[in-house]
């Protein structure tokens, strides 16, 4: 036996809207591999990590974790130099109006946008109104409820969702141009080779209808499947999360947007191959600790 230490945090169930037998399903298979290898692993929900103070034994947290005490206090432990996966950081990243700014400032395709105040006056959202409408979404968090990501078909109803979101103490909204193409979604591990898409109305895996009642049925427009895979591992890479998934539009054209990434989604129709892969990401993770360790020791000696 190793004897090494990972702690892993479950996603509580308010954050796994619609999935949460699919994200705590990824998670323990990605625990489990973990065990096989010889790994000590103990397992917190996020109220139990809440509670409990951490162990320096630890060499390695594994979270998937999005309540945002949480989130903070895995940001104080990264700070301090524990490894974590995915960094408090990176989901901090997710948050749509984190997200929307990141994506926008370093280039990676994704609808245009404007981030306005819930309490902003009619004519501030007027002066951000597109015909044939808007798609509002929650900025200050990712997305709990169906009415977090909402489409606008008038400036009366985007005053309403504003009013709605303000009233539930929620700051700021994201309102990003609708795109007309087929909805794609994706899930990836960097540092491994794993990347999976497919088209979620397919398979009625969505957490929400909207899009395809709005834009109608998939036509299937071609593109590059590797410029998905690159834009997507980019888009990844500056949000600063490993494993992750995503939306995105493919326009008549074949040009890709990216519309949402999110940090560990539930890898539903590609369980048991994407836990693999975020096991390998794990595992070279604590082999290099491992091997440093080692290396340490050897010239002490």
């Amino acid at each position: 036996m190793k004897n090494i230490k990972v702690l892993g945090i479950k996603r509580g169930k308010t954050f796994s809207p619609n999935h949460i037998g699919n994200d705590e399903a990824i998670f323990l298979l990605s625990m489990e591999a973990l065990k096989e290898r010889g790994y000590v692993v103990e397992i917190y929900s996020e109220e139990e990590f809440l509670s409990e103070p951490v162990s320096p034994v630890y060499v390695l947290i594994v979270s998937m974790a999005r309540e945002k005490a949480v989130i903070k206090k895995l940001q104080q432990l990264e700070q301090q130099g524990i490894k974590i996966i995915n960094s408090g950081f990176g989901v901090e990243n997710c948050f749509r109006t984190n997200m929307t700014n990141l994506l926008l400032n370093n280039h990676i395709p994704y609808p245009e946008s404007f981030i306005v105040p819930t309490s902003c006056e009619k004519n501030h959202f007027s002066n951000n109104f597109q015909k044939p409408g808007v798609w509002i979404k929650r900025g200050d968090f990712h997305a709990i409820h169906k009415e977090d990501v909402t489409f606008a078909a008038s400036e009366e109803e985007g005053i309403e969702i504003l009013r709605e979101y303000a009233l539930r103490g929620i700051p700021d909204a994201v309102i990003s141009k609708h795109l007309v193409g087929d909805l794609v979604k994706f899930y990836g591990v960097r540092n491994t080779d794993f990347f999976f898409w497919f088209y979620p109305y397919e398979h009625n895996h969505h957490k929400y209808a909207h899009y395809e009642e709005i834009n109608g049925k998939l036509v299937y427009n071609a593109f590059d499947e590797s410029e998905l895979e690159r834009i997507a591992f980019g888009a990844a890479e500056v949000l600063d999360v490993f494993i992750f998934g995503g939306d995105a539009i493919v326009d008549a054209a074949g040009n890709l947007h990216i519309i949402d990434l999110n940090d560990w989604p539930s890898f539903a129709p590609c369980r048991e191959e994407g836990a693999k892969y975020i096991a390998q990401l794990l595992i070279n993770i604590l082999e290099k600790h491992t091997n440093g360790v080692i290396a340490g020791e050897k010239q002490k000696n």
